[in-house]
């Protein structure tokens, strides 16, 4: 800024010495000078100013000066500097406001302060878009409060069978609908080929309206579905293979489904894979393979059958999709559900401690084969029992 083009200053207030505003009242004895430095604007000239001057006093004269900036949010740094010989004060290095406001400058007489203020356009753009983060973080955690309600106690006359079990009905009425009742998070496992063909699986498995229509009515919810990679999954011995086709952990907080084929080369049956997450829902109420569990898994395969609207041939949206390759494994007779709704532990995506693999079988004796063995001894039992008291034929 050019400062013969500066607006005059009152009389008696501080002003650079080669400022045309009358300096004829000006008694030498009454003043002390300064360097004044701002750089925005190129500035650095000796200004006087009177013996009573305080900080806050140079803070409006410069505001006054250049009134696109904000002195009161300014620093001033001494350059330069010398003890006055009439005070034995110690004088700040950096001076800044309110906290200096009401400091004597004639301590820095002779020094040069080195004012650093910014324009008040940036401050107006920086308060916007203060103001616009804190309105969308206030969206995103109102989004948050109703997707993720408190869950309430746990009532013995049952309801909503969550995660942590059934709670009552009164919780269920404040609303949240589907973002409740749903799987929180869906994810494929990344090493695995393909991934992104998975997700897709297991999205339309999420959106089925069969599936759907389910966790409304049991109001069901579990913390992620994902698949489970096959090798880690199946074993083999002297009589034949044997798959788990899927897990529940925790009565929710994770669903695993074995979407792939053994040689990772397509994927299983669709309608296959759905009434075994049919049977892993059930696992969210009953971790035995007990009465009050195959009712329930039987009740909830009729009502996503029911609700399945795609079995007449109308498909919302075009056509119906197909994720890849769908094989039947050649020996699903030996497939099985699981062992039970699985509790404890952590889990950690794509890791495996209920089942070996074929190769991790052998190194680990018989125990865990005779442990496949007698779940496959089991399921033939029950299914000599009735078709109540069983599973199906491969399917998952």
């Amino acid at each position: 800024m050019n400062d013969s083009n500066q607006q005059p200053q009152p009389k008696g207030a501080p002003l650079p010495l080669s400022s045309e505003a009358d300096t004829s009242y000006i008694n030498d004895g009454d003043h002390f000078e300064m360097t004044i430095k701002f750089t925005p604007e190129k500035h650095s000239q000796s200004w006087l100013f009177r013996q009573d001057t305080t900080f806050e006093d140079i803070l409006m004269a410069l505001g006054h000066q250049w009134p696109d900036y904000d002195f009161l949010k300014s620093k001033a740094i001494v350059e330069k500097r010398q003890q006055s010989s009439s005070s034995s004060t110690k004088t700040k290095p950096l001076l800044k406001t309110p906290d200096d406001d009401s400091l004597p400058m004639q301590l820095y007489a002779g020094n040069s302060l080195r004012f650093m203020a910014p324009r008040k356009s940036a401050l107006e753009s920086l308060h916007a878009a203060q103001a616009d983060i804190a309105k969308r973080e206030a969206a995103l955690q109102a989004q948050r409060r109703m997707a993720y309600k408190p869950q309430g106690r746990p009532s013995r006359g049952g309801g909503i069978h969550t995660i942590n079990g059934p709670v009552s009905d009164s919780s269920s009425s404040s609303g949240g609908g589907d973002t409740r009742f749903t799987f929180q998070t869906i994810r494929p496992l990344p090493h695995l080929p393909n991934p992104s063909r998975s997700q897709a699986f297991l999205q339309r498995l999420a959106a089925d309206p069969g599936i759907r229509a389910a966790m409304r009515a049991h109001q069901f919810t579990v913390g992620l579905l994902t698949e489970m990679d096959p090798g880690q999954y199946t074993a083999a011995n002297h009589e034949g293979v044997t798959r788990i086709l899927g897990l529940n952990r925790n009565k929710g907080e994770v669903i695993e489904l074995r979407l792939r084929t053994d040689a990772y080369d397509g994927y299983r049956d669709y309608k296959t894979i759905r009434k075994t997450l049919c049977h892993e829902l059930a696992h969210n109420v009953h971790g035995d393979h007990d009465r009050q569990f195959w009712d329930l898994c039987h009740q909830i395969e009729k009502e996503v059958e029911r609700a399945d609207y795609t079995k007449s041939g109308r498909v919302v949206g075009g056509e119906e999709y197909a994720p890849g390759p769908v094989s039947h494994e050649p020996d699903e007779e030996d497939a099985v559900y699981d062992h039970g709704g699985w509790t404890g532990g952590t889990y950690v995506l794509g890791a495996s401690d209920a089942v070996p693999s074929s190769s991790s079988a052998e190194s680990a004796g018989l125990t865990r084969r005779d442990i496949l063995a007698k779940a496959v001894e089991e399921r033939l039992k029950r299914l000599s029992k009735g078709p109540d008291q069983g599973s199906g034929r491969g399917e998952g």
